[in-house]
């Protein structure tokens, strides 16, 4: 990439990034409240749907990029596919801000939104493997990607309960993957995880470290979304053996306090789909650590899987498989202060 390419992206990015504030700012004047409630952090009624921001400056971007950028060209199926389910999964959350879905009903049509990122062929069919090489797994990969695609978007969306935390992790992962995709072959993800950074941006300041206006669903749905997405268009990776554990990994503090909580929660026979307060992020903060800590805390956990990405992809194609499972310490730490913080408050079973 020339220093003048360079030069054009961040300015596109500065755009964006503008954009997106003034559609925050916009939301911030229309009041769409989020009234506290007994398992929310906040005291006072705040305006919501300020991820409408990142929305607008991510589908001006693509629309920007399918016209104009052709360093960025993939296939035209593939490429309105990501434009049109990244705006099914926002129109959906966004609806569900106004209208409080049951989670029944919002993860039927996430399913429907994820259904046409796969049906215009973006999904994982095959896998590269050490020792055994690339493994086709053919019409199998389009389960295997909806449970990715469903799973992440509703992590990131659980992880939404502090201030910045959700858009903090997701603009970080963005930063490590743009600048794996520009050195891997992978234009189009270097581009899309660009817009979606640049969309994160622009709302950031509005959010954290005090909330002006929260991302609402709208938000935290869409970057689930759309990170699992470019997850699956960073699997095919040109000569990067198991590259479809490059966004698992930048994504891995979240990953790890929503699979933990759901285990938690369903060995306890609790049922999964009811609301609560019982993400380790949430018990750390009812614990008494200040909810900017928490959130820097999970920030650090981003930048530590980034910093494994790059170790993963320096690391010979034989041992890579085990690269990721660095990840697996600070959360063990992690899990361990605050199960103790827990039990001094006198939390219980983190009811």
């Amino acid at each position: 990439m020339t220093y003048a390419a360079l030069l054009r992206h961040l300015a596109l990015g500065l755009g964006l990034a503008l954009l997106s504030a003034i559609v925050v700012r916009a939301m911030i004047s229309l009041r769409v409240m989020d009234t506290p409630e007994a398992r929310k952090a906040h005291i006072r009624p705040t305006p919501k749907g300020g991820g409408v921001g990142i929305v607008v400056a991510f589908l001006v971007g693509s629309l920007l990029l399918y016209w104009f950028a052709e360093f960025a060209r993939i296939a035209d199926e593939y490429f309105l596919g990501v434009i049109a389910a990244s705006a099914a999964i926002a129109a959906v959350a966004f609806l569900d801000d106004l209208y409080d879905w049951p989670f029944t009903v919002k993860l039927g049509v996430q399913a429907a939104a994820a259904l046409v990122a796969v049906c215009t062929g973006i999904y994982v069919h095959n896998y590269s493997l050490p020792f055994l090489g690339p493994i086709y797994v053919g019409w199998i990969g389009v389960p295997m990607t909806l449970i990715w695609l469903l799973f992440t978007t509703n992590a990131m969306n659980f992880i939404d309960g502090l201030n910045g935390l959700a858009s903090g992790v997701t603009l970080i992962a963005c930063g490590f993957l743009a600048f794996i995709a520009a050195g891997s072959g992978g234009p189009f993800c270097y581009a899309a995880c660009g817009l979606l950074g640049a969309g994160l941006l622009g709302f950031l300041p509005f959010n954290f470290p005090r909330a002006r206006i929260f991302m609402g669903d709208v938000g935290s749905q869409f970057c689930g979304f759309m990170i699992a997405v470019l997850g699956v268009v960073a699997s095919r990776f040109e000569g990067v053996a198991m590259s479809f554990l490059l966004v698992p990994t930048l994504l891995s503090g979240v990953l790890f306090d929503v699979g933990f909580t759901l285990v938690r929660r369903g060995l306890a026979g609790e049922t999964l789909t009811q609301p609560h307060r019982g993400h380790l992020y949430q018990i750390a903060q009812r614990s008494g650590v200040p909810a900017v800590s928490v959130t820097l805390i999970h920030w650090g956990f981003a930048v530590f899987g980034g910093v494994v990405s790059l170790a993963f992809l320096r690391t010979p194609p034989e041992w890579r498989v085990a690269v990721p499972f660095a990840t697996l310490l600070p959360q063990a730490i992690w899990l361990a202060v605050v199960v103790r913080l827990a039990r001094r408050a006198g939390l219980g079973r983190w009811g």
